[in-house]
């Protein structure tokens, strides 16, 4: 039976943290599914057709790398539904401080709860990658910051071209 994962995230954009944590999931799992978060009351930067892209785009060496299949889908339900309907039973959550574990511990209990049959694995940040998050990203792009160390090049030069609009 392959082992099935799910990494959920709003992935706006993506980081370098992400792919941190990818590049350990796809190590664990035959299949990683990188699902995105759609929420009405927020308004992302980008599109979900172009996170689903670049998610795409970026991902599919480490996959290709590791052995291990990448989809990549939206959801706008409860997380453990999504996993349900791709046929993970792993959630993947990365960890970056003390901070993100109580939350991840607390996410993680109600996941239990509500579908015990999915195991939910936390994997430690690198410490280079650490302090990045998206939100950081998006504030440093929309201020004409270099955001290169914090993103791969394919993100970096979409974000400069974003706020370029603006």
């Amino acid at each position: 039976m392959p082992r099935v994962a799910l990494f959920a995230g709003s992935f706006d954009p993506i980081t370098n943290g992400h792919l941190d944590v990818i590049g350990k999931a796809v190590k664990l799992a035959d299949k990683l599914v990188l699902a995105i978060g759609i929420h009405p009351g927020k308004t992302p930067l980008f599109p979900a057709d172009e996170r689903l892209s670049m998610l795409r785009e970026i991902c599919a060496p480490l996959g290709r790398a590791a052995g291990c299949e990448i989809a990549c889908v939206t959801f706008a339900d409860l997380v453990v539904e999504a996993a349900r309907r791709e046929g993970a039973t792993v959630l993947v959550r990365g960890v970056r401080d003390a901070t993100d574990f109580d939350y991840e511990m607390q996410m993680a209990g109600m996941n239990a709860a509500m579908a015990p049959e999915i195991q939910t694995i936390f994997l430690p940040a690198a410490p280079a990658v650490r302090p990045i998050t998206a939100t950081l990203v998006r504030q440093i792009a929309g201020m004409a910051g270099d955001v290169s160390a914090f993103v791969p090049k394919e993100v970096a030069a979409r974000l400069k071209k974003k706020f370029a609009k603006a």
